[in-house]
């Protein structure tokens, strides 16, 4: 079998690089380890940064987005019995957009397919073999078979866990990781959301957010200890809990009922350099994972594909490989902006341990910027999403 490129992962990263490589006739094949029905099945972000929105559309997946998706101006920080509101269209012009992950998988793997795009569920990739060449193949199992896949490039969308990375030379490859002393529990709820915008808790009990993921689904998080078990919460010990960390005007909103999905993720954040290893190129959760409290995760992903897809159609329309050697290069200066800014977030508003000093300092910044033009601009900049350079605007 032969593509002109091997994408593994189907989540968002892949198939938003095969339906754009597709609208500029470039083949590709994608290889997904899960069923069709895990993959659509996975609850993850719902906040979509405007760039995001943008590459969407411009994949032509954007018509129930732009039916379903909720638009957001602002969101809302509470921190010391106080609720500050971050004006994102007044500080920097822009916007974000709140519609599932989940939602955008379905779409996505409905457009592919429509358009006859081919899509390998259950094929487990075993090898990625000479990627220092201009022959690469990956190797996988499909059907209780082995079967070769042979490309002109390789991009591995398969997550932190998955092959791409780990075929990587150990030589070459840099890993920076921070792995932080708590996790979320996150429950999904069929009722409306608390607040018209995502919010934030800062609290003595711990980082509480409110957001949603339509007028009807809410979701909702609380910092617990990483060694934590699901199976110890209950439905209403979660949201006796999360009423105890918001201001009491969100907390009598708040509209309780059965969770349809409860889980606890872990908090780290983690960049592997570079992304380029000859014809093999890393985007999404297998090049680097950031702490969901910035929203970063799935736009990081988009921003990858949207310099990887533009860079592959100059290789494949022009000739010109210019933008493929630069793609670690640019990726990586808007990858660390992001995990910069999902850190900072991280550790203003969680608690860490019994440190009295350090909640005071957290309290102290978060007043200040929230007093400050300044500091409100950076914060509405960078949740936004930042500009990308000339040719990935």
């Amino acid at each position: 079998m032969r593509t002109q490129v091997a994408i593994i992962g189907s989540g968002p990263a892949g198939l938003l690089l095969s339906q754009l490589l597709s609208l500029q006739g470039i083949d590709s094949v994608i290889l997904e380890r899960r069923s069709r029905a895990y993959v659509e099945g996975r609850i993850r972000a719902g906040v979509l940064e405007q760039g995001s929105v943008d590459l969407l559309r411009e994949a032509k997946v954007d018509e129930r987005l732009n039916r379903e998706g909720l638009v957001h101006d602002g969101f809302g920080l509470c921190f010391a019995g106080r609720t500050e509101r971050i004006d994102m269209k007044k500080y920097a012009k822009g916007s974000v957009v709140v519609y599932g992950q989940t939602e955008i998988t379905k779409d996505m793997i409905d457009a592919r397919l429509a358009a006859g795009g081919k899509i390998f569920y259950e094929a487990e990739c075993t090898e990625i073999k000479d990627f220092d060449t201009d022959n690469p193949s990956v190797t996988f199992t499909h059907d209780g078979r082995s079967q070769e896949l042979k490309c002109d490039y390789v991009a591995g969308c398969d997550g932190y866990h998955g092959v791409a990375r780990r075929s990587a030379p150990q030589s070459v490859l840099r890993e920076f990781e921070r792995v932080y002393p708590f996790g979320w529990l996150g429950v999904l709820s069929q009722t409306p959301p608390a607040t018209e915008e995502v919010t934030y808790a800062n609290h003595e009990r711990g980082f509480a957010l409110c957001s949603m993921r339509s007028l009807t689904r809410s979701r909702y998080y609380i910092q617990v200890d990483t060694d934590d078990a699901v199976g110890a919460w209950s439905d209403d010990a979660f949201w006796d809990e999360l009423r105890r960390r918001l201001p009491d005007n969100i907390a009598e909103a708040m509209v309780t009922g059965p969770s349809i999905e409860k889980s606890i993720a872990p908090l780290r954040s983690f960049v592997a350099e570079p992304l380029r290893f000859g014809t093999l190129f890393l985007a999404g959760d297998a090049a680097h994972i950031v702490p969901p409290t910035g929203a970063k995760g799935l736009n990081l992903a988009a921003a990858d594909v949207r310099v990887l897809s533009r860079a592959l159609i100059a290789r494949y329309r022009d000739n010109d490989a210019s933008l493929l050697e630069r793609y670690s290069e640019i990726c990586l200066d808007r990858i660390w902006k992001a995990e910069r800014f999902s850190w900072w977030l991280t550790t203003v508003t969680h608690r860490f341990g019994a440190d009295a000093f350090g909640h005071r300092i957290q309290l102290s910044e978060l007043d200040y910027m929230t007093k400050s033009e300044a500091g409100q601009t950076m914060v509405a900049e960078n949740y936004i999403g930042l500009p990308f350079e000339a040719p990935f605007a």
